[in-house]
């Protein structure tokens, strides 16, 4: 095998995607003057945030002016169960609604209330209205606004392009190798200061709202870098994706058909949300659960239906229905909106304006008319909680020089995310982590190269091509969806999880012996053998994470240990990398809150 040849590029700061978190990331450390790159697995645009539909949270009070910061500090703690970050889930909440009205001055459009402020709408977890929207395309929004604004600031991006592992210099950040998906050329990227904004890792199951790129990589590049990662067990299943046809299995609904009254019903027609209400939700007072908007929360002008309790709750509710046999004709549940024209008074056209994006992907893909018919819809996996360990003011991992911000960072959402928090999230910690990756680079700015660790990259990643016989990257990828759907999906046992640490531990000895035919360009047969290292890592952080805490808590449930469990009630599960390459698992305790913060969760119930 010979040497392969490298192209070198150098920035102060590198930063590893291109949605809302890398984008803004790299507009913060740009405005400083520093010389800023972004790579970025697809094109500029595609990223996953446009996929967030329902809108960002923020408590700005514009549609209940009793919402401030610390009641958004307060739901956020509660929904996380209290294993956040107190640090980041307050700098969010103070910070978030800035964030807003800073992407409003770069030119988003937000919907607006009657007297021209920025509309705001409900949804699960949160206390009052706080989601500020553009229809059902707030993601969407918030990447051109991002995109219109950055590609003014001189920033340098790499579009198609993999990275294959971060380069360090005596234990801190030197910089990462990579190669573009077009053409198959290698790159080197010499930088002091990187930030990881990767997204998640949905890809590791059968049936994900998430898309292609969402392959775990920043999380396992991180780690093999010597990163923490962080509550990993925490996989947050989206209660309501598309479930019919098969082609778009898994598509995300969003939470704001819910949010602008869409309720959930079994194949009976009974909205079987209210059998399971939690006792810390329920309002003794309701009487009806048809009259609609009377329902749950201890406060009574804040009432909310059980539709929108958090959506681990919903989750596990809907799956219920399906294996008690209460399910749709395609192994999901109805989700109806049109009930709102007659028992409501919302003309269709009130749905059409609301929920544009629903409304043409479900008669587009699935020929249902939501404002007429009820849609098919069932979990689907949406978000992992967990990630790479971050210090909650700066953002940098336990890798000096490795930042994390957006999904791929863990801490904000504890053991649950709210609806809304995670594109409030890219913003206020993609701000954070640019800011301080400028500092960091600026303070220790000439790492050095080794380049023995680079052609060593190269020539791992050029073995698949090699190869005459071996195995199909494409069947080990599909073995390993089925199995983690099946034994580490929403409904979680011991012997499940064991079985699925064994099954990874054999898919990987298959992963290190793929064979891919043709050459190195416009292959995808290469770049799936490319992500299985990375599917791998996370899968069994996910399985050795949720084995370990015994329990159920937040997103995690354990069929063999369905309540929570007081000793594991103050720590987070932390993963590491041994010195024989063998993952570990240690449980750490949750620094002490602040007198201050505690007061507010005290004085919010």
């Amino acid at each position: 095998m010979g040497t392969p040849e490298c192209i070198t590029h150098e920035h102060e700061v590198l930063i590893i995607g291109a949605g809302g978190a890398g984008l803004r990331a790299a507009i913060e450390a740009a405005s400083t003057g520093v010389n800023v790159g972004v790579v970025c697995k697809s094109l500029l645009g595609k990223a996953h945030t446009v996929m967030a539909e329902g809108g960002m949270a923020a408590s700005m009070g514009n549609v209940d002016d009793r919402d401030n910061w610390r009641v958004h500090f307060s739901d956020t703690m509660r929904g996380g169960q209290y294993l956040n970050n107190w640090r980041m889930a307050q700098l969010h909440a103070q910070q978030a609604a800035d964030r807003v009205r800073e992407l409003e001055s770069w030119g988003a459009l937000f919907d607006r209330t009657r007297d021209g402020k920025i509309l705001q709408r409900n949804f699960g977890g949160h206390k009052y209205p706080r989601l500020a929207h553009v229809g059902d395309r707030t993601g969407l929004e918030m990447i051109r606004t991002l995109q219109d604004h950055g590609i003014h600031q001189g920033i340098k991006f790499y579009m198609e392009y993999t990275v294959l592992e971060l380069l360090t210099d005596g234990g801190r950040i030197a910089g990462a190798v990579g190669y573009d998906r077009e053409k198959g050329r290698f790159h080197v990227w010499k930088a002091p200061a990187i930030v990881m904004a990767t997204g998640g890792i949905g890809r590791a199951f059968k049936i994900t709202s998430n898309s292609w790129e969402y392959t775990g990589d920043g999380h396992a590049l991180a780690y093999r870098a010597g990163a923490e990662l962080k509550d990993m067990e925490f996989v947050q299943f989206h209660p309501t994706g598309m479930v019919w046809p098969p082609s778009v299995r898994g598509i995300l609904v969003t939470e704001g058909v819910r949010g602008e009254g869409g309720v959930l019903r079994n194949s009976e027609g009974r909205r079987f949300m209210f059998d399971d209400i939690p006792d810390l939700y329920k309002d003794q007072t309701a009487t009806d659960p048809e009259e609609g908007w009377r329902y749950v929360t201890g406060d009574k002008n804040a009432m909310r239906p059980p539709e929108l309790l958090t959506r681990d709750h919903v989750a596990r509710c809907i799956v219920r229905e399906i294996r008690e046999g209460r399910g749709s004709p395609h192994g999901g549940v109805y989700l109806d909106i049109a009930w709102i024209k007659e028992k409501m008074g919302k003309a269709e056209a009130h749905i059409r304006k609301k929920l544009p994006s629903m409304y043409h992907q479900f008669k587009q893909l699935a020929g249902v008319d939501i404002t007429k018919d009820a849609m098919e819809v069932g979990p689907t996996t949406h978000y992992a909680m967990g990630g790479v360990n971050v210090d909650g003011e700066t953002q940098m991992s336990t890798v000096p020089g490795l930042f994390a911000c957006g999904e791929v960072a863990a801490g904000l959402h504890g053991a649950n995310r709210l609806g809304g928090n995670s594109l409030s999230d890219l913003v206020v910690f993609g701000k954070l982590a640019g800011e301080h990756a400028v500092k960091w680079a600026q303070a220790h700015p000439t790492p050095t190269l080794d380049q023995g660790q680079i052609q060593g990259v190269c020539r791992a990643a050029l073995e698949p091509l090699e190869r005459d016989t071996g195995e199909s990257p494409y069947e080990i990828q599909s073995s390993l969806q089925e199995m983690m759907q099946a034994k580490v999906g929403i409904v979680r046992t011991e012997s499940e999880m064991e079985q699925a640490v064994v099954s990874i531990a054999a898919l990987k000895t298959k992963a290190a012996n793929t064979s891919v035919p043709g050459n190195i360009e416009y292959n995808p047969g290469w770049h799936t053998a490319v992500d299985l290292p990375n599917l791998m890592v996370v899968s069994e952080a996910v399985a050795r994470c949720g084995m370990d805490r015994k329990e159920s808590r937040g997103a995690h449930f354990r069929e063999d240990h369905p309540s929570k469990e007081p000793s594991h009630a103050n720590h987070n599960t932390i993963v590491s990398r041994g010195g024989d390459g063998e993952m570990k698992v240690e449980r750490r305790t949750i620094p002490k809150m602040p007198d201050d913060l505690a007061g507010i969760i005290k004085e919010m119930g």
